[in-house]
């Protein structure tokens, strides 16, 4: 027999499950758009690595900025515009700190990610405009080194979508320019007036560079002068001749041939031996004699949990025993040569 009342409530039930289904519909087309929305608005940000004095003596050893706030999602790009070598690195929490050369280990293609999971590296790069992208898909606080600089650090803050950025982009271009300023025209004056030719001379030594460091809320900057700061010295034969490093990054004194592909783990040539107050002495009898003085550069810095730092070798001294014209580098930073006659 027929009821009415039963074809009423089956119709009722149909509908409640198409609606239902309309529902969920619609739910799953709003949540695909709210993240194809927070997709498309992911941002790229924009940092310089390194900067320099127009004519390359005095090195800007800093990301610049050095601290910057970002939403889960977007990128940063490294611009690269001077031939001084930097990395850009993200290290994980506790890896002990590789050399340059090494990398983390390895080095990482431009465009890749970075959650804190895996260690992400550029690099060594000197090649002027090169850049280098990371993409941060995960909130955290994560540190930026350079790992040809022990002294160049920064961070990266990277928000949830959701949470507003203290900055835009202008902000951070306007810190980079004043920062840069700042490293480059050493407001304080530490680093101090580059000195002339022939200045020392008479007690026969010469400045290796100079520079000194900078802390920011976001780490460590550091800027060096990049330049033996006499560039001519003229001594009796039989003198010896000191060169004294106060520079924050190191450098080399080397005459004749350099090693190959020379690193700070370079030894000193054969022909170099340590003084009793452990600075290195070679005796160049020859304007064909070739001498390499090995890394000229302070200590490590001392931190807790970590082996005492050995001392640092930042003295290199030179006996000439002929007369003659003895030009000699830096074979990190053959800017400019120079001469000792």
């Amino acid at each position: 027999m027929f009821d009415p009342k039963m074809e009423i409530l089956v119709k009722t039930k149909r509908k409640i499950e198409v609606d239902m289904r309309v529902q969920l519909t619609r739910l799953v087309l709003l949540c695909s758009a709210i993240v194809l929305s927070q997709a498309a608005r992911a941002e790229s940000w924009q940092v310089t690595t390194g900067a320099q004095s127009p004519d390359k003596a005095v090195q800007a050893l800093a990301f610049l900025p050095n601290e910057i706030w970002i939403h889960a999602g977007d990128s940063i790009t490294w611009t690269f515009p001077v031939p001084e070598p930097h990395t850009v690195t993200f290290l994980t929490a506790g890896q002990v700190r590789p050399s340059a050369v090494a990398g983390c280990p390895g080095t990482t293609a431009s465009g890749s990610s970075f959650d804190g999971s895996v260690c992400e590296n550029s690099g060594r790069i000197s090649t002027v405009g090169t850049t280098y992208t990371l993409t941060f898909p995960e909130p955290g606080n994560y540190r930026l080194v350079c790992l040809v600089h022990v002294n160049m650090t920064g961070i990266v803050h990277v928000l949830s979508a959701g949470l507003p950025l203290p900055h835009d982009q202008d902000f951070y271009n306007n810190q980079a320019s004043n920062q840069q300023h700042d490293l480059l025209h050493d407001r304080d004056r530490g680093l101090g007036e580059r000195e002339g030719a022939n200045s020392h001379a008479h007690d026969h030594s010469i400045i290796t560079g100079t520079g000194e460091l900078v802390s920011t809320t976001g780490g460590i900057q550091s800027v060096s002068v990049m330049r033996f700061m006499q560039p001519s010295i003229t001594i009796h034969a039989g003198e010896t001749v000191e060169w004294d490093s106060s520079d924050v990054s190191g450098h080399t004194i080397t005459f004749g041939q350099e090693p190959p592909n020379v690193t700070p783990a370079t030894p000193p040539s054969a022909n170099v031996s340590v003084d009793p107050d452990g600075a290195r002495h070679a005796v160049i009898r020859s304007t064909s004699d070739s001498v390499h003085s090995g890394f000229i550069a302070q200590a490590g810095h001392e931190r807790t949990g970590v082996p005492q730092a050995p001392a640092g070798v930042t003295q290199f001294r030179v006996t000439f025993t002929t007369p003659g014209t003895y030009p000699y580098i830096c074979a990190f930073h053959i800017y400019v040569p120079s001469t000792t006659n």
